[in-house]
């Protein structure tokens, strides 16, 4: 949730934007247009995106792509509101696509000409069916994705090749709750320490990525309507907590697991599976891990898996170049074509051609869950949900007692509820005219 003071009081660090670029280019060659582009990716993604970039810039000779590096999360996306609300925004950047429904409201985005982007090749059917319905709000599409970032199953086969399990190369595709706890069992007694890492401890997005695919998978939604009431399957949920409470006993996983433990324990060897983003794959091939990653198994009866995407958006402008808004399409268009290279950190790139491409079966292990971006599911739409929003952490307090203690689960699911309420009986930051509520 942004308010008005948070909104306020970053007009200062707004203001040095420009000083967070790195070590991005500076200097337009001649000629040229310049389009700034604003993105929060750091680290291997970070250079990853920078290589994109220059091959671009070094491509053509109609625009140069400039981008500024914010701080990830509030820091980065409050920026992003006052610029779009100020009218004087980038020509793209980048958001998480759960973000995005909060920024429509508020005229923050504007929508991406569908014609346009199928001129350059870019459309419906170069996306996932979930991909593609998320990046509309309304009847317009407001954010075309780069990739997807499910949570996943990670699997060291060497454990689990001792364990006797190993079946397609990774984890057998069990189908009830049960049978999955006695195969996990069954890893514990060949693994060093636990059967699964899984940190969780002080982590609502942790614990909301891993209870969002299990509810995902009995096949129930989650509605957030602006003023109404939560809309939860209780069944649904209070069945997902009871499994993830069984699975962090003490043997199979810690019962004290913190994510920075659970990624060492299974980096190190010690542990034949690991429940993370797809993010952690280059520091566990990098550690000589034989991992392989693959959906969590439909124990509640379907694939779901809960993800996040890196999408393009156009901020706000009021007085948008004709010419840059075009070569912001081209620069969009191209890079998505190109995105091959965004595999390596362990992304599902969203453009299904780059994924159908025979050189992607080569690529191992992402070629083996690149059918996960079919089953994805993303955060509920609201304003105050998403990657790095507050929504996550609060949940995480709601249930993380009944987590560990194995009891309680509608309580917590009620808990939930009521929480989500309290929000919705609140004011969207963001009102249909555009101006910020207090």
């Amino acid at each position: 949730m942004i308010t008005r003071r948070q909104l306020l009081g970053g007009v200062g660090a707004l203001a040095g934007a420009g000083a967070l670029a790195g070590c991005a280019p500076t200097g337009t060659p001649p000629g040229r247009d310049t389009l700034q582009f604003w993105h929060l990716l750091s680290g291997g993604d970070g250079v990853t995106m920078q290589a994109l970039l220059d091959r671009i810039n070094d491509s053509q000779d109609d625009y140069f792509v400039r981008p500024t590096v914010l701080e990830w999360g509030t820091p980065y996306y409050t920026k992003l509101a006052m610029a779009g609300s100020g009218g004087r925004a980038p020509e793209a950047a980048i958001m998480h696509s759960s973000r995005v429904p909060g920024y429509v409201p508020g005229g923050l985005l504007d929508p991406w000409d569908i014609d346009r982007l199928a001129e350059l090749g870019v459309g419906q059917d170069t996306f996932t069916g979930p991909m593609w319905d998320n990046s509309v709000v309304g009847d317009q599409l407001y954010s075309v994705p780069l990739d997807a970032h499910p949570f996943m199953l990670f699997s060291n086969r060497e454990v689990l090749r001792k364990a006797g399990v190993l079946e397609g190369g990774g984890f057998p595709e069990v189908g009830t709750p049960g049978e999955f706890v006695e195969v996990l069992r069954e890893v514990t007694a060949a693994a060093p320490q636990h059967g699964l890492s899984y940190g969780f401890i002080g982590d609502g997005a942790q614990m909301w990525r891993l209870f969002y695919t299990l509810y995902s998978q009995h096949g129930a939604e989650m509605s957030f309507p602006q003023g109404g009431s939560a809309k939860i399957d209780d069944e649904a949920a209070v069945e997902s907590l009871r499994l993830m409470s069984e699975l962090v006993d003490g043997e199979i996983a810690s019962s004290q697991g913190t994510i920075d433990a659970g990624i060492a324990e299974f980096s190190a060897g010690n542990s034949g599976l690991l429940f993370s983003g797809v993010w952690e794959l280059p520091p566990m091939q990098d550690a000589g891990i034989d991992v392989n990653i693959q959906m969590i198994p439909p124990v509640f009866g379907r694939h779901a898996v809960y993800a996040d995407s890196h999408a393009f958006v156009l901020p706000h402008q009021q007085d948008p170049d004709p010419q840059k808004r075009e070569d912001t399409y081209a620069f969009v268009a191209e890079l998505l074509k190109n995105s091959f290279d965004w595999a390596g950190a362990g992304h599902i790139p969203a453009y299904v051609p780059i994924t159908e491409d025979p050189e992607y079966d080569d690529l191992q292990p992402q070629a083996n869950y690149a059918d996960a971006a079919d089953h994805i599911v993303y955060d509920p739409k609201a304003w105050f949900t998403g990657s790095g929003a507050n929504f996550q952490a609060d949940f995480g307090q709601v249930v993380q007692d009944a987590i560990r203690s194995g009891e309680g689960f509608q309580e917590a699911v009620d808990g939930l509820r009521s929480m989500v309420d309290e929000i919705l009986a609140e004011p969207n930051p963001v009102d249909p005219e555009g101006t910020w509520n207090a």
